[in-house]
């Protein structure tokens, strides 16, 4: 009962947190299904908590930071370790995900939406589950917490608190560079668990273009972003919110060349033998 109270606790004292986690649920099951979201959920989730209760001990893999234990009675830990910060990886993972696949997987022609006319990419299991998106997608999910744990860590100045410290911070804003190759290695842990599993669960039936069930997770990525560059400049600190800024254009910049170019030739890079029965 005390750890349900904390629970509910919790979700009052950090409603953003579930409200992005929501819209994985909701966007994820949009794209794969529920049977293969609850386990992306869980195995990202074990993995990413695993990690932070290895790296407060040991300092692995994100290099050593502590939680100064804050909150402890206002919101749920799991040992030393808010609940609310390991369940932001899930979504964090599958919003780069889906910006790894818009960028990688093939181009079956164009297809409408909206007002605007988008390329229609093909969900190829051999694709989605490619060394070069896990890979992409890692380096994607380390990319937007360049932009997350710097303000994060001025928490004392905005309404996430002060949960945590280095005791080394690092050049970049304070955030030691280990940190971030802890990010990547929870996104490529969490993505070998789970491409597996992915290639033996039944076929998934998919509309004609799943361009758009991809784009809600590519938002889900750009609106956790927005969200922190706008508590970045709301605290004042315009040059980590600039630098952060300038970081992502490039990417967004890409991503929307892939998607919008109407010179975009299909691509022949996977055979359709390579398609798993059922998926496209």
């Amino acid at each position: 009962m005390e750890h349900l109270v904390l629970f509910l606790n919790t979700i009052a004292f950090r409603p953003y947190v579930f409200i992005f986690l929501a819209a994985f649920l909701f966007v994820a099951v949009q794209l794969i299904g529920w049977q293969r979201t609850w386990r992306f959920w869980l195995i990202s989730w074990g993995t990413a908590f695993v990690c932070e209760y290895a790296s407060t001990r040991t300092g692995i893999p994100f290099g050593w930071y502590f939680y100064n234990g804050s909150t402890i009675g206002q919101e749920l830990y799991i040992s030393n370790v808010p609940f609310m910060d390991s369940i932001s990886f899930s979504f964090l993972l599958y919003a780069a995900y889906c910006v790894a696949l818009c960028l990688l997987l093939p181009i079956d022609g164009a297809t409408s939406f909206i007002t605007f006319r988008l390329n229609r990419l093909r969900f190829d299991l051999t694709a989605r589950t490619s060394v070069p998106v896990l890979l992409l997608t890692a380096c994607l999910f380390a990319f937007i917490d360049m932009v997350i744990d710097p303000v994060a860590l001025r928490g004392d100045r905005w309404f996430l608190g002060k949960i945590y410290y280095y005791p080394d911070p690092g050049m970049h804003f304070g955030v030691p560079f280990a940190n971030y190759v802890g990010w990547a290695v929870v996104g490529i842990l969490s993505l070998a668990f789970y491409f597996p599993i992915e290639r033996r669960l039944p076929a998934l039936s998919l509309p004609a273009s799943v361009t758009p069930c991809l784009l809600l997770g590519v938002g889900l990525y750009y609106g956790v972003l927005a969200f922190n560059l706008s508590v970045t400049f709301w605290i004042g600190e315009s040059f980590m919110g600039l630098s952060g800024l300038l970081m992502h254009l490039p990417v967004l910049a890409l991503l929307l060349f892939r998607l919008l170019n109407p010179q975009t030739m299909p691509s022949s890079s996977y055979s359709s033998k390579s398609v798993h029965a059922g998926d496209r």
